[in-house]
């Protein structure tokens, strides 16, 4: 079909075309990444096309794509909830969303949920799971309300576990303090429990269990404890651990798997 003058056609037009459907009905398909243009999935109806190749999925749906829960490995210097501009070495100074981590090419090899990657599954993500900027680890956004209700309102009683390296030796004194931590503000903290996990080259490696985190709770204890967080990272929360995911790195939550 000749184009439009020398500025193509609305791909919503074309797929109208090929599909005999409305012109709604095209923009779905299109948004619901069943068409693509010269082999590469387009997700715009406004894109213009010209002689190109458009292949549309012969198992294509009108229905909206599935919500769905993404596990990111946020690294240190990228907000999660808190708001907090941080420097650091190689980023520079800012605030860095976590969620533009989320990108086709830092998808974890381990995905198994079949599901590409759609600009919708990006749009209205909830984070229920916030993290320090300077700190590491597993980070949730879902679009589905029935889990986000559950982090939030079962929050506190869904234990999260963090490793934490700290300078120096960590006293028995100091490993009582953490574990029996005194009330703050009159109000008493969520139990926790620490053990030591290593200790070398001038750090301890403790490990944290705690149900009712909120950010800047484990810098609170440690610096009552008297001592200095030099790393950060979240493990675990509830049932999921982190896993292999690499920093950076962010899979699709599997229907089967719970917090």
């Amino acid at each position: 079909m000749p184009a439009e003058e020398d500025g193509g056609i609305r791909l919503s037009k074309r797929v109208a075309e090929l599909k005999a459907c409305s012109r709604r009905e095209a923009e779905q398909y299109i948004e619901g990444g069943w068409v693509r243009v010269a082999g590469r999935v387009v997700e715009e109806p406004q894109f213009r096309v010209r002689g190109e190749d458009i292949a549309i999925d012969p198992t294509a749906s009108l229905m909206a794509p599935p919500a769905v829960t993404i596990l990111l490995h946020k690294p240190p210097g990228h907000d999660a909830g808190t708001g907090e501009p941080v420097d650091i070495k190689g980023l520079g100074k800012g605030i860095r969303p976590a969620l533009d981590l989320v990108v086709a090419s830092s998808r974890s090899g381990e995905d198994r949920s079949g599901i590409p990657l759609l600009k919708k599954h990006l749009m209205r993500q909830q984070l229920c799971t916030p993290l320090e900027s300077r700190a590491s680890g597993l980070v949730v956004y879902t679009q589905d309300w029935r889990i986000g209700r559950k982090l939030t309102e079962d929050m506190g009683v869904i234990e999260q576990e963090f490793t934490v390296e700290v300078q120096g030796d960590v006293s028995n004194e100091a490993l009582q303090r953490l574990n029996q931590p005194p009330r703050s503000d009159g109000r008493p903290l969520p139990p926790v429990k620490v053990s030591i996990g290593s200790t070398g080259d001038g750090v301890t490696r403790l490990r944290v269990a705690v149900k009712g985190i909120h950010p800047g709770l484990v810098a609170h204890l440690c610096d009552q404890a008297g001592l200095q967080i030099v790393g950060m990272k979240r493990i675990r929360i509830g049932r999921l651990p982190l896993s292999t995911l690499q920093p950076g790195q962010w899979r699709l939550l599997m229907p089967y798997e719970r917090f």
